[in-house]
């Protein structure tokens, strides 16, 4: 039975009302007709549904992605839900090799503005304006 507002849906979830509209606009969360004179009224099964999103938002999913992961959850297509987990992971572990190169990169930097080693202003600043880094 619909028996929650949206700010009672909101606070179980933990999101705020905005992004129950915000996903009631992107199709992600169905919206319920508004009785007259009356508000809006939710079933907990609203309540999961945002949780899911959450859950698939941390785990790095986008927005669109999880739209395609809503339309797989009958459980019934493992291998599909599978496939879209596995694009995940691989553009999680470029992510991972992107971030330890910059890790790499500022390294070097701070421990060579550390070391005082070059004698014409920061090595950082002058890495950061160099025209060229954007192009390795």
């Amino acid at each position: 039975m619909d028996h929650l507002t949206i700010g009672q849906v909101a606070k179980e979830a933990g999101v705020h009302k905005e992004t129950i509209r915000y996903y009631q606009a992107l199709g992600l969360v169905p919206e319920p007709r508004r009785p007259p004179g009356s508000v809006r009224r939710y079933g907990t099964e609203t309540v999961g549904r945002l949780r899911f999103i959450k859950r698939a938002q941390e785990l790095g999913f986008t927005l669109e992605e999880v739209g395609k992961l809503l339309l797989l959850d009958d459980g019934q297509n493992c291998s599909a839900t599978r496939s879209l987990a596995e694009h995940k992971l691989g553009v999680i572990r470029e992510r991972i090799a992107d971030l330890n190169r910059m890790r790499r990169l500022l390294e070097g930097l701070v421990q060579e503005c550390e070391s005082g080693g070059r004698p014409r202003g920061c090595p950082i600043i002058r890495t950061l304006s160099d025209d060229r880094l954007g192009r390795r």
